[in-house]
């Protein structure tokens, strides 16, 4: 199910002060996907997941699920949320503690009147989806956070929603329990071929669930695409710093060559992608993901894209070493490979891959 949202406003009171939390949004959410929203704290991602669900009534603007408009300020349409056939999975998962798994999960159906036999069946289908057979008389105060957020989703989903929408979900797990939980939920919402839409700040989440991404700041719509767009191309220096570690590099440009372009920055000539066609004379920042500077060999100065540096600091993080590297008067971070035999205070050669530098606007 499509969901459309236009010109969408949202104005709060604090202390006397208008705050704007969504300001003009327009965005298309496509059917069958894993849509997220993401961006820092404060940006507007969760108003206006909980405009889309009813639970907030915005200034202006409509929303549209599918072939119905569910709201309209200008028109003075607001369809209720019980009414919009959205199921939600909230961050504290709002699991009741008075209540069995089965109940829990029940409680949507119950809340309609479904017939006992009806809720017997769709509730053990949805257990058996979220893998929690067996559990139907389990009290929810016996269960751990992953089994809490299971029973949460099948609740969702008992009632056979169009869309089911996510507000930060796994932000209260543990870091192992969140990662695995992460692909379980990838591979519910695929199966399911529903559409989803999850809110969250954490970039690695965004990136591992997702089919589209949009990001959020200050109340609108910085960039939207799929995961390796925002990631290794993205349109805005906003989004290549938030979505991940990025060195950024001020320069000018001084010449063309095909798809790439040769710019000037404070360590010295750099050769990037320049898929935002930036003109020669003009100022740019160039990115570059620190997985993509390697080790260049011994002697190598000289060659394009490689630079010579003095290793500041050099953090251990099991698969790799996170290390910033000082050329002339910046620091560069970069990955390096544990068995590579570095140390605080030597001096190493880096290359830069042309085809993962990529040019921004200034």
């Amino acid at each position: 199910m499509e969901i459309r949202i236009a010109g969408l406003t949202k104005d709060f009171s604090s202390e006397g002060k208008r705050i704007r939390a969504l300001d003009h949004v327009d965005l298309t959410i496509p059917a069958n996907r894993i849509f997220t929203l993401l961006g820092p704290s404060g940006c507007g991602k969760t108003t206006l997941l909980r405009c889309i669900v009813g639970l907030e009534s915005p200034d202006s603007g409509e929303i549209a699920i599918g072939d119905e408009i569910v709201l309209s300020k200008e028109r003075s349409i607001f369809v209720p949320p019980e009414k919009r056939g959205l199921g939600m999975v909230f961050q504290t998962y709002a699991i009741w503690p008075h209540m069995n798994v089965f109940d829990n999960v029940a409680y949507p159906l119950k809340s309609r009147n479904t017939p006992m036999e009806e809720i017997r069946i769709r509730v053990a289908k949805a257990l058996a989806f979220v893998q929690m057979e067996g559990f139907e008389t389990r009290p929810s105060t016996k269960l751990s956070g992953g089994q809490q957020q299971r029973v949460a989703l099948a609740r969702a989903l008992v009632a056979e929603p169009k869309v089911i929408l996510f507000d930060e979900p796994l932000s209260n797990l543990d870091a192992k329990l969140r990662e695995e939980t992460r692909k379980e939920l990838r591979r519910f919402l695929t199966e399911l071929n529903i559409t989803a839409v999850y809110v969250t700040h954490d970039r690695v989440e965004a990136l591992a669930l997702s089919d589209r991404i949009a990001v959020m700041r200050a109340g609108r719509i910085v960039e939207v695409g799929d995961p390796k767009k925002i990631y290794f191309r993205s349109d805005s220096r906003f989004v290549a710093d938030f979505i991940g570690r990025a060195n950024l590099l001020r320069g000018r440009v001084v010449m063309l060559e095909d798809a790439h372009a040769v710019i000037d920055t404070d360590i010295g000539t750099i050769v990037g992608l320049n898929s935002q066609k930036i003109a020669p004379g003009q100022e740019a920042v160039l990115c570059v993901r620190p997985e993509f500077i390697k080790l260049a060999a011994t002697g190598a100065a000289g060659g394009r894209n490689i630079f010579r540096g003095k290793v500041e600091t050099l953090l251990f993080t099991g698969e790799a070493y996170e290390g910033e590297i000082r050329i002339g008067d910046t620091l560069v971070t970069t990955t390096i490979s544990p068995t590579v035999p570095v140390a605080e205070g030597g001096e190493l050669f880096l290359s830069f891959d042309p085809d993962h530098c990529f040019l921004l606007p200034a």
